[in-house]
């Protein structure tokens, strides 16, 4: 009855598109029915067929939609068991009082292979076959290794910063060649993030730090201040270098335990340069500095000491207007 009905409604379709164009005879209209009808027919057919297909391989479906659906379950249940093996391990850490790098490292490298491990017993529950599995690893970690060569040396150089530890969480490090500064923050599997002392995070690879040369300054709790200022030629030398070391012995930040030295440098070209050196806490360097040069230019002012700047005394001779030829 619907196949009927449908070949009614398109032959009625077509009849009313054509009849106002056109004349249209009984065998023309009987040749558009059946054409419709044929259309109809196929039509109808291949939704039977689809229908059978689908009858046919219902269970294949229902079974590869569970699978899916497990596969998701699987998923979301092992990212929580990750999560807490995680959590478990940074504890464990927490409570050895290890380096924080190490934990940082060995967390994302856990994370990255617990997925992994996930991943792979999920393909496998699919019907893939371990050893394929193991074979496309193998065939594919050729083309990555070549294609990933930056971030290889990048896992390898966070493997030896946790080794050789030059520097740790916390450490305020510069890297000249890359002109890269910063305080450490996370030592991770290819990269180290810094912060700036503007708070701005920098991501460093890891093949950068171990392959140049850095300082770390916050590596040992004393930092030596040297500082240079100069004075004037005509100044009381004496005098300046006794406030100057006045104002080292009075400084709380300045370690008097250990060498407090006021010196002559050098004699510049414009002025006389003395040099002091004395030992400070490491995270106190950049005030006790400040403060200290500050300090010394009000008391050299007040004294009268003057800091000169760089000038150039010219001699002029004095001409013979008498006889001028001897001024040639």
């Amino acid at each position: 009855m619907m196949a009927k009905y449908m070949v009614l409604l398109a032959g009625n379709m077509f009849y009313k598109a054509t009849a106002g164009t056109a004349d249209v005879t009984d065998g023309s209209l009987e040749d558009v029915l059946e054409s419709a009808e044929q259309v109809t027919t196929d039509a109808t057919r291949e939704v039977n067929r689809f229908i059978q297909f689908f009858q046919d391989h219902l269970p294949d479906i229902a079974a590869f939609g569970i699978k899916v659906l497990l596969a998701l379950v699987f998923f979301f249940v092992g990212s929580k068991v990750i999560k807490w093996i995680r959590k478990l391990i940074r504890r464990s850490f927490e409570r050895s009082n290890a380096d924080t790098g190490v934990s940082q490292f060995v967390d994302s490298m856990l994370k990255f292979g617990l997925y992994a491990l996930l991943i792979f017993m999920i393909a496998t529950n699919f019907g893939v076959e371990s050893s394929s599995v193991a074979a496309l690893i193998a065939s594919a970690g050729v083309a990555i290794g070549l294609a990933l060569q930056g971030s290889l040396s990048n896992f390898a150089g966070g493997i030896l910063i946790l080794l050789l530890k030059p520097f740790a969480v916390g450490d305020y490090i510069v890297v000249p060649q890359e002109g890269v500064e910063g305080t450490v923050k996370e030592i991770q599997i290819f990269y180290t993030k810094l912060a700036t002392v503007d708070n701005q995070t920098v991501v460093v690879p890891n093949s950068i730090l171990t392959n140049n040369s850095l300082t770390n300054v916050t590596a040992r709790p004393e930092r030596k201040l040297d500082l240079k200022v100069g004075i004037s030629y005509d100044a009381d030398l004496k005098k300046a270098k006794k406030l100057v070391e006045d104002m080292l012995y009075q400084d709380p930040s300045i370690k008097q335990d250990e060498e407090i030295r006021v010196f002559v440098d050098s004699l510049g070209e414009s002025s006389v340069v003395i040099g002091l050196r004395a030992w400070v806490k490491t995270e106190e360097y950049w005030a006790t500095r400040w403060r200290l040069l500050e300090g010394i230019k009000l008391n050299f002012d007040a004294e009268g000491i003057e800091i000169p700047y760089n000038q150039l005394t010219v001699h002029m001779k004095n001409e013979n207007p008498k006889n001028p030829e001897k001024n040639c």
